[in-house]
């Protein structure tokens, strides 16, 4: 009985010391892990109040770095830019910016051209880069994208350089052709000779000012506020008149079919621009004795109908490499033919951007030595088109492929019959 005893208050302070060492152990295991470190003293700094919430709503890419030159906090636009990778900034450049500022606390500020990421074509960023001193141990890095202004910029400098040497030429011809004029006073034959060739060139100027304007209006005007409906068969009429006599002259046949009973919703002057210029250039670059077709029907699509117009030559064609610029401003496939017809470049870049700001497109087929067919795709007239072109101002293409693309190798053919035009 009293070894029993004993046996059991053995087992009991055993039990008790154990307890003891287990609670000891805990609170010093829980001390330790509380107590700072080396370690996290320098990878986890606090932001200063507020400034998580800043980096937060700022359009630049954001970075801020420790004493140590580790990412504390990093936006997501910083990330996309390729910043930022394994906890690190990887843009050298601007590593040893953020050294030099921690170090003296000078706010830099530098433009740098950054490889773009997962391309392999050599294209580049252009970024600006900002450092400044936050707090005593931070570091802020903001960087701003300049790559498309940048583009733009050079598309401006492009337009005004293609503009002087535009108006230079036929300013340049009319110069010479005046000395001429004086010179020849007494010779009556030279002076009807040189006065026709000065009609030319102020006619060349004059149609390059007048598309430069209608250029600029298509881009800053909005269509839709002066919509209306749009009889399309008024628009191949007037396309048509404005072309009669280059085609008469090269005895090219214009032939229309379709057009009857559909209408397009949109600012007509602009309309009527886009397809004159498209029946004109049609007419400029196709042979003499042969055709230009203007043919319309109306194909269904999500939302709404479309009306396609589609005008086809029988000319030169366009080659693949010229099919991506030919709507750029200025641009032309064959500039000794246009210069010839008094061509300015600009007629496709105005019918892309009437097509873009009535919600439709215009796409082009040709095969070289085939001939070219341009198609406009537009909004039908109607209270479903109306609504469309208000609630969906980018239109995409869910209406599937195009007509007159590379994989519709005869797009007109398969539109109505034309009715030869006298």
């Amino acid at each position: 009985m009293d070894v029993n005893a004993a046996v059991a208050a053995a087992a009991a302070i055993a039990g008790v010391l154990t307890g003891v060492i287990a609670v000891l152990a805990f609170r010093w295991s829980e001390r330790e892990q509380r107590r700072p470190t080396r370690t996290s003293l320098h990878t986890d700094p606090v932001l200063p109040p507020g400034v998580d919430t800043v980096l937060s709503v700022l359009r630049s890419s954001a970075v801020v770095l420790d004493e140590a030159d580790a990412v504390v906090k990093a936006s997501s636009a910083a990330y996309a830019l390729g910043l930022v990778r394994g906890g690190k900034l990887a843009v050298e450049p601007m590593l040893q910016m953020a050294r030099d500022t921690r170090r003296d606390g000078e706010i830099r500020q530098v433009e740098l051209d950054l490889p773009r990421r997962g391309t392999g074509r050599g294209e580049a960023l252009a970024v600006s880069a900002r450092v400044a001193p936050l707090g005593s141990r931070l570091v802020l890095l903001l960087v701003e994208d300049l790559t498309e202004a940048r583009r733009i910029e050079a598309v401006r400098r492009d337009f005004v350089a293609n503009v002087s040497h535009e108006l230079k030429t036929p300013v340049g011809a009319l110069s010479l052709l005046s000395e001429a004029v004086m010179d020849a006073s007494e010779d009556p034959e030279a002076v009807e000779r040189f006065a026709g060739r000065m009609q030319i060139e102020a006619t060349r100027l004059t149609n390059l000012v007048q598309e430069l304007i209608d250029l600029s209006r298509v881009q800053n005007d909005d269509p839709l506020e002066d919509a209306e409906p749009v009889r399309v068969d008024e628009l191949v009429a007037e396309a048509v008149d404005r072309c009669r006599h280059q085609a008469g002259t090269k005895q090219i046949t214009m032939a229309a079919g379709g057009t009857a009973e559909l209408r397009i919703w949109g600012n007509r002057g602009q309309l009527a621009a886009a397809l004159g210029n498209l029946v004109e250039n049609a007419v400029n670059y196709s042979p003499a004795r042969t055709r230009v077709g203007i043919a319309a029907r109306r194909v269904n699509a999500p939302g709404g109908d479309l009306i396609e117009i589609a005008v086809t030559d029988q000319g030169i064609g366009i080659s693949d490499k010229d099919k991506e610029r030919i709507f750029e401003r200025f641009y032309r496939v064959d500039p000794a033919r246009s210069r010839a017809t008094g061509g300015t470049g600009l007629g496709l870049a105005i019918v892309k951007h009437v097509a873009a700001s009535h919600s439709g497109e215009v796409t082009v087929w040709s095969s070289e030595g085939q001939g070219s067919t341009f198609t406009l795709r537009l909004p039908e007239a109607g209270a479903a088109a109306r609504d469309r072109a208000q609630q969906h101002p980018d239109l995409d293409d869910e209406a599937g492929r195009p007509h007159g693309s590379p994989h519709d190798p005869s797009p007109y053919e398969s539109l109505p019959a034309p009715e030869v035009l006298p």
